[in-house]
């Protein structure tokens, strides 16, 4: 009887701490989510106030994501060493301070500073909230909450618009980046409420008791040495840096210029693309809940592939087949599609690796990627200097297609369990 009640004490005690890890989890991927969108609605009035190129205003998109790149990959490094909530902590107070500093900005050098400054939190964020979250979740479940996890940035994407519309028509671009001081609230909360997952914290311990006992040496092999070293790990990690990189040139590149888009080559008022981009949106949250329920029911690989050639297959319709009558069904569809890869692969890549270097590959695997992909918002930018911004998206939906190839071919889910 005493076990038993010991039992139900400590079921009760580990459901409080993963409801608190999934609710900081999902406001910190919100706001990540909220601020990489500040730069899109902002980017016709940079523009015009700065008197940036077209080139430019795409390269604002290209330091975005190299910063994230960077971010990513020390954020993943730094989790694997100090902890998760420790690196979560510090990378939201990062690109907050880094987000409100933009307000201060008088010309592209100076913007471009402190947007890449801001980046490198928001990189890291996105990476190991989802780890953290992952090394909480039981196997059965891990992709529907992952993958509703991974709605929170989407929800951010929706906050976002909102606020454009509210804040930039009477207030100006400026405050649209004062206001990211406020996440700074949620790091010191989360470092007083959230622990550490039993994963890493035994993690830590099997390398101090290794130690000890003069199984390794007393310099630290780095994690990234580690996986370089073993075949397999060197291989997953290369697959999930190809897959990684296909999805995010897509991804940004086509979420870096669609509300640009809509306003600029298919004549849309801000106020009317503002709110199909919020259906987008809203359909991309359902895309990512549902992606995540089916993959748990039928597996990893083939949901993962079905969102990503779905898009592929989607962007060219919205470049050739669009009318103003069905646009706006174009886009809940295409919304819906292009979250289906991101609301299963935080689950699909986080199984790929081992606890004691899952940080480090996936952070740095998901951040090669993102370095290539960094291209992609000034590759858009230069077709639309000498054609269309609708013929960059044929070149994204080409990275899609690839996108989905890739895990549906080589990459094996449920190699690893995160809570073991």
């Amino acid at each position: 009887m005493e076990v038993a009640a010991n039992r139900a004490v400590v079921t009760a005690e580990n459901q409080k701490i993963w409801i608190a890890v999934f609710i900081f989890a999902f406001l910190s991927l919100m706001i990540d989510g909220a601020d990489l969108m500040f730069l899109s609605y902002s980017l016709s009035s940079l523009t015009k106030e700065f008197g940036l190129t077209k080139v430019q205003a795409g390269a604002l998109g290209s330091v975005t994501l190299a910063g994230m790149a960077i971010g990513g990959i020390f954020g993943g490094l730094a989790s694997d060493r100090f902890g998760r909530v420790r690196t979560v902590v510090a990378t939201i107070i990062l690109f907050s301070v880094g987000t409100a500093a933009l307000g201060t900005t008088h010309n592209f050098e100076q913007f471009a500073f402190f947007r890449f400054i801001a980046s490198l939190g928001l990189g890291a964020v996105y990476v190991v909230s989802n780890t953290l979250m992952a090394e909480y979740v039981p196997t059965e479940r891990r992709t529907t909450v992952l993958g509703t996890l991974q709605a929170g940035w989407s929800v951010g994407y929706v906050v976002a618009t909102l606020l454009a519309g509210w804040i930039l028509p009477t207030h100006g671009w400026r405050w649209l980046f004062y206001i990211a001081i406020i996440p700074v609230v949620l790091a010191v909360l989360m470092q007083r409420i959230v622990p550490e997952p039993a994963a890493w914290v035994a993690a830590r311990q099997k390398r101090a008791a290794d130690k000890a006992a003069g199984i390794v040496g007393q310099k630290k092999e780095s994690a990234m040495k580690i996986i370089f070293a073993n075949p397999a790990h060197r291989r997953m990690f290369i697959l999930w840096a190809l897959a990684a990189g296909f999805l995010q040139f897509g991804y940004y590149g086509v979420n870096n210029w669609m509300p640009t888009y809509l306003e600029k080559e298919l004549h849309m008022n801000f106020k009317a693309m503002t709110g199909y981009m919020v259906g987008t949106y809203v359909a991309m949250i359902l895309g990512k809940i549902v992606a995540g329920w089916l993959a748990d029911k039928f597996g990893r690989r083939a949901v993962f592939a079905f969102g990503a050639l779905g898009t592929a297959v989607f962007l060219p319709a919205i470049v050739f087949l669009h009318t103003p009558d069905n646009i706006v069904y174009l886009l809940t569809i295409f919304g819906f599609l292009y979250g289906i890869p991101y609301g299963v692969n935080a689950t699909y890549m986080t199984e790929s690796f081992e606890t004691s270097i899952r940080g480090s590959a996936v952070g740095g695997a998901y951040n090669v990627g993102r370095v290539g992909a960094a291209v992609a918002p000034a590759c858009i930018g230069y077709l639309a200097t000498n054609g269309s911004i609708g013929l960059g998206f044929l070149v994204m939906g080409a990275a899609y297609f690839l996108c989905g190839i890739v895990p549906a071919l080589f990459i094996k889910e449920k190699l690893y369990d995160p809570q073991q």
